[in-house]
């Protein structure tokens, strides 16, 4: 389910990051019980070794080596899936305390199930970000929102904004366009409290292009924001 150990340790070594026999073994786990589950429920359309390895387990941990991760840091996945990218992260950063959010209670029962068999400690949370941002026990209590994969950067900075604690940051790993996003999203950023610090634009080791976007939370986020779902499609910020 993963490539071998010694081409898993020079991939993610040769970008700084230690991959040791545990954070391996954690790995190897993770990739077998998502592709069980993905015969069930609709996890991913990657399911090879490599694919995995590369795409889902490395392109999730490296963009955190591109800032500054505080210890012990609140981390909040929005709209996780199954489980990109912090529930890697979290294997390399055990450390941080880690929410898992998700609409589907299907996608939420894998991750409850991988949270324990990893030991990963993770809070597993069915729910949509668009209510639970109002939420007064969710909103503003987290010092780190992350989001891969989810929705453009405009939506995304009204789901994620409103649980980021002022100072704290919004990371939202994009593809290839990221950058052209960005520069649609500049009002929502601002209304919703936000400070673009850092937009960095860089390569998988296959060549593929990602672009990692952060976002400082310096103010509070307005009360009537996050909107419902459909005032979001209707009239985008």
């Amino acid at each position: 389910m993963m490539i071998p150990k010694s081409d898993a340790v020079r991939l993610f070594g040769g970008y700084g990051l230690e991959l040791n026999e545990s954070r391996y073994e954690k790995l190897c786990l993770y990739a077998k019980l998502l592709t069980e589950w993905n015969e069930k429920i609709n996890l991913t359309a990657i399911t090879d070794p490599e694919g995995i390895t590369l795409k889902h387990f490395f392109d999730s941990v490296y963009p955190f080596t591109l800032f500054e991760l505080p210890e012990g840091a609140s981390v909040i996945d929005v709209g996780t899936g199954a489980g990109f990218p912090s529930c890697p992260l979290k294997i390399f950063r055990e450390d941080i305390k880690l929410t898992l959010l998700d609409s589907l209670n299907k996608r939420i029962k894998f991750l409850t199930e991988l949270s324990d068999a990893l030991e990963l400690e993770a809070e597993c949370v069915h729910g949509r970000a668009e209510e639970l941002g109002r939420a007064p026990a969710r909103r503003e209590k987290y010092d780190v929102a992350a989001a891969r994969a989810v929705a453009n950067l405009t939506h995304l900075c009204e789901y994620c904004l409103p649980f980021v604690k002022v100072g704290g940051i919004f990371a939202a790993l994009k593809g290839p366009d990221g950058k052209n996003e960005l520069a649609k999203a500049g009002n929502a950023v601002k209304l919703l409290g936000g400070s673009v610090e850092k937009c960095v634009e860089y390569a998988l080791p296959n060549g593929d292009m990602r672009t990692l976007i952060l976002i400082r939370k310096i103010s509070p986020t307005p009360e009537k924001y996050p909107r419902p779902k459909g005032q979001m499609t209707k009239r985008p910020l």
